[in-house]
């Protein structure tokens, strides 16, 4: 009986020790398949990432947590998650799907399985990087117009709230559009943007109003010029009896030019330059400006007759293209000069159009000779409107030969961005003309891209309009994505 007894406490504590064997490999995960199933509405465990291929079902509230993948092929049929996805966050669930969820763009429905690629971390923030937005004229006049100074001021905080929570961090305000001004000016009179009449006071200072608001919200602000403009054709709002420009027409001086219909500073005057420069100068003197911009506004015209007799005047050694360039030259080195001489911290650049040619025989600007000699410029920002499938100008082609032309160590490279092409056909773009109409993320992959110049320094967006007015599933998802690489 005694031996009986032993055999059977041996027995007894073998299955013991067996069965606990089992339950520790069954917990191992031994004893099932390598992939954990979750299904939809179930929370995922933080643990999800040591099964290397997790099948996970989403539900149309955790649809957007997918967000930013690259868009599945058909024959895919489940969703796998790398090792690197800790979990899938789920949502609140809305009663209704919203406009613009990833759901309505196409991601699944509650219960469809699709292929997640790789998520990639996100790119980091370069130090020191210009993340802008050009404010234009055409934002900056509904704002204004017939505005007090608290309903101007609400106005402005409002947009620069909504640039700065997006992460951008630099505003390009456009004060002098048409040789008018958007603040006290002793040189151009208040614009007719404020109040419909050129000239009339508006009782506040919307530059001023600008720069301490731009300062609440954390965010640089250069003023924007343009330097030779007074009128476009087929204008309608008249010079006032204090715009210099109308005081120069009425005495013939050549100062200033009446051209198809529009009236233009002659870059070939002394006068006119000095009138421009002066006005930089009490701009950097009188605000807490961060810098000053100029934009792509410079000879208006090819045809040589628009300032022959200034030409043959000076009686230059220069052919006319020549002579026409080395007026703008002078004027930006004037410019930099007085920015420097008031504020040395105070920044001076320009945004010219991408296209070189352009620039050097339409606009009659030497881009090269102003990126390879100091004391004309901190940055330049040329305008690489230009998606990556253009047949003429690709973008990433056209940033690196922007870079290659700059070679003063300190003159950094700002890209300008086409936020207004989004949604639309890009018809000088040859076969890259669709590119722009189905995006979710091209604005931060030009970004990106751009982050890889050599003497890259940051970008722009044109404009606040494209980004924040135009309230479209795909802008509010292209948004989304380069607030991800901020």
């Amino acid at each position: 009986m005694k031996n009986v007894r032993k055999w059977c406490g041996i027995l007894l504590l073998s299955g013991l020790l067996l069965l606990a064997a089992c339950m520790v490999l069954s917990f191992a995960g031994c004893s099932g398949p390598d992939r954990a199933s979750v299904s939809s509405g179930a929370s995922a465990e933080p643990g999800v990432s040591d099964a290397q291929d997790a099948e996970i079902l989403l539900s149309r509230s955790e649809s957007r947590s997918v967000y930013g993948v690259e868009t599945p092929s058909a024959e895919d049929g489940r969703l796998l998650v790398s090792q690197e996805i800790d979990q899938v966050p789920s949502e609140p669930s809305e009663p209704e799907m919203e406009e613009g969820s990833a759901a309505s763009q196409g991601m699944p429905e509650q219960g469809e399985a699709v292929m997640l690629a790789k998520r990639t971390q996100p790119a980091q923030p370069v130090e020191g990087e210009a993340r802008g937005v050009w404010f234009s004229y055409l934002t900056l006049g509904p704002l204004a117009k017939n505005k007090t100074q608290a309903e101007f001021a609400s106005n402005i905080d409002t947009a620069f709230g909504k640039i700065a929570d997006e992460g951008f961090n630099t505003v390009f305000a456009q004060v002098r559009p048409f040789a008018d001004a958007l603040y006290q000016s002793d040189y151009f009179p208040w614009s007719y943007l404020l109040t419909g009449t050129e000239g009339e006071n508006p009782g506040y200072d919307p530059l001023e109003i600008m720069c301490e608001i731009a300062d609440k919200h954390g965010l640089r602000i250069e003023a924007w010029i343009n330097p030779y403009r007074v009128r476009l054709s087929g204008y309608k709002d008249a010079l006032s009896s204090k715009n210099q420009a109308r005081k120069w027409l009425k005495s013939g001086s050549d100062s200033v030019v009446e051209w198809n219909g529009g009236i233009y500073y002659n870059p070939g005057s002394a006068q006119a330059r000095a009138l421009i420069v002066n006005g930089v100068k009490e701009i950097v003197a009188n605000y807490n400006v961060d810098g000053i911009h100029f934009d792509d506004y410079f000879y208006p015209t090819t045809d040589m007759a628009f300032d022959q007799a200034t030409w043959r005047a000076a009686k230059s050694s220069l052919p006319q293209a020549d002579w026409r360039r080395e007026n703008v030259n002078q004027l930006v080195r004037e410019v930099y000069a007085a920015v420097k001489s008031i504020d040395p911290n105070c920044l001076f650049g320009i945004s010219p159009q991408g296209n070189t040619q352009n620039n050097y025989n339409g606009q009659f600007i030497d881009v090269e000779k102003w990126l390879a000699n100091p004391g004309y410029l901190d940055y330049i920002c040329p305008q690489i409107y230009y998606g990556f499938e253009n047949g003429t100008n690709p973008y990433a082609q056209t940033v690196e030969k922007w870079d290659r032309m700059i070679k003063v160590p300190t003159i950094k490279l700002y890209v300008g961005i086409a936020a207004y092409k989004l949604g639309t056909e890009d018809q000088w773009a040859g076969a890259g003309s669709g590119e722009w109409l189905n995006t979710e993320d091209i604005l931060a992959r030009m970004v990106e891209t751009a982050r890889k110049a050599s003497h890259y320094g940051g970008f722009a967006i044109y404009s606040y309009d494209s980004l924040f007015s135009t309230d479209t599933p795909q802008v509010r998802i292209e948004r989304e994505n380069l607030k991800k690489i901020l």
